[in-house]
């Protein structure tokens, strides 16, 4: 039995050690192959095509954090609107007038966002 049951598992041991190998061949023959000269200017922090400037440790404003939770919150939402247009026939009336409640709590969130100057950028 307990052989049975590591026979069905030996294909993925065998792909899991061969996707291994391949990845150290890989990395070890790009090491073997590449010219190891470093110099000042490819050591330096790469930052936009320019060199870096300030402390890394600046603050940010707080509109743009708030920008990118707006934008993930409402990403993430949007979401669920995939599955439920996949699913719709089967979901019938009642789930049509789920998602209809849904999207209307998201236009009064994004309504009120909106209103509140949230989206604005000075």
């Amino acid at each position: 039995m307990a052989t049975q049951l590591l026979a069905q598992y030996f294909p993925i041991v065998v792909f899991l050690g061969i996707a291994v190998g391949l990845a150290i061949f890989m990395v070890a023959a790009s090491w073997l192959v590449s010219k190891q000269k470093p110099y000042g200017e490819k050591d330096s922090a790469y930052e936009c095509g320019f060199p870096p400037f300030g402390d890394a440790r600046a603050k940010f404003d707080v509109r743009f954090y708030l920008v990118s939770i707006l934008f993930i919150i409402f990403d993430l939402e949007i979401a669920f609107l995939f599955p439920w247009a996949i699913s719709l026939g089967k979901t019938g009336v009642f789930g049509f007038w789920s998602m209809v409640a849904f999207l209307g709590v998201l236009t009064v969130g994004f309504i009120y966002e909106w209103r509140k100057g949230a989206l604005d950028w000075e």
